[in-house]
């Protein structure tokens, strides 16, 4: 009996002196935690600022400068490095525009690498898969969807948020979607010519037709048996828009409109911009009214 009392005594004492070894709180595998996302691009980093947005310990950074373009051929550089190094997820297009992917996961054992566009059926054309799928904004949204699957199964704690968040910028998606749709339904089937390969999903979507790509990239000059063949197709079928991006010099489209009498027009592949949460919206928002004005002629 006294053994007994004297041990109750005891235990009472090391329950009042020692509460964490006896009821040891049991750690909790889903603690928030700090989590760096780094973005390949700048189409990549707008929808990782949209995903992310407000969640808690979460920052999202641009890999390359805003001011990049497609990356294609694009080698990452010291500073480019130096952000990966604390980086734990890196958020990617895939397709083959970051040609540097595999030496990231080389050098980087810890990252975790997030493919945006696995699951969208990708255009095949002389080059192979063409890369461009978020100028497509069905494309878009899709590449939204992977990115808050990611980051929900990462970090499951702030579930609530990522998805709260896909909603919202979905929805903004979706209301630009239908309202082109809408206004170039007239315009399925015209024949376009583009300078550089960035259009062949947004062309899908919206019911254009290709006819003729002059730069098969960007910086690229079409030989002069080119620039004839393009000239040459224009004028037989009556082509009367010529598209440029912004990014990159409209020689080429210059010289085929002063031959064919076609009109040059720019628009936007959302590879490069403002620091804004917006951006791609603006930019394509942006390209309709181009586009409206262009092929009603």
């Amino acid at each position: 009996m006294k053994r007994s009392v004297c041990f109750i005594m005891v235990f009472c004492m090391l329950n009042v002196f020692l509460p964490g070894i006896l009821y040891a709180p049991k750690a909790n595998a889903e603690e928030p935690r700090n989590i760096n996302v780094v973005a390949s691009f700048y189409p990549m980093y707008i929808i990782a600022l949209n995903v992310c947005k407000d969640v808690p310990g979460v920052t999202v950074e641009n890999l390359t400068p805003p001011t990049t373009g497609c990356l294609h051929d694009y080698s990452i550089t010291t500073n480019d490095m130096k952000k990966l190094v604390g980086a734990d997820i890196l958020v990617a297009n895939g397709a083959g525009m970051e040609s540097f992917l595999d030496k990231v996961v080389a050098q980087y054992h810890g990252i975790k690498i997030v493919i945006l566009s696995e699951g969208i059926s990708l255009i095949n054309d002389n080059a192979g898969d063409n890369p461009h799928v978020w100028v497509s904004i069905s494309d878009y949204i899709f590449e939204v969807k992977n990115l808050v699957k990611a980051m929900v199964s990462f970090d499951p704690v702030h579930k609530e948020l990522y998805i709260e968040n896909e909603g919202a910028y979905i929805a903004k998606l979706e209301k630009l979607r239908l309202s082109m749709n809408s206004e170039l339904a007239l315009f399925k089937g015209k024949k376009i010519v583009t300078f550089h390969e960035a259009f062949p999903y947004f062309a899908r979507e919206f019911g254009l037709d290709i006819a003729a790509v002059v730069e098969r990239e960007p910086g690229s000059q079409p030989s002069a048996k080119e620039l004839a063949e393009t000239v040459d197709l224009i004028k037989r079928s009556g082509i009367k828009t010529l598209f440029a991006e912004p990014q990159y010099p409209a020689t080429a489209a210059d010289t085929i409109a002063k031959e064919t009498g076609a009109s040059v027009y720019v628009l936007d592949p959302a590879v490069a911009g403002p620091d804004d949460p917006d951006a791609y919206l603006n930019i394509m928002e942006s390209n309709l009214i181009v586009l409206r004005k262009a092929l009603a002629q």
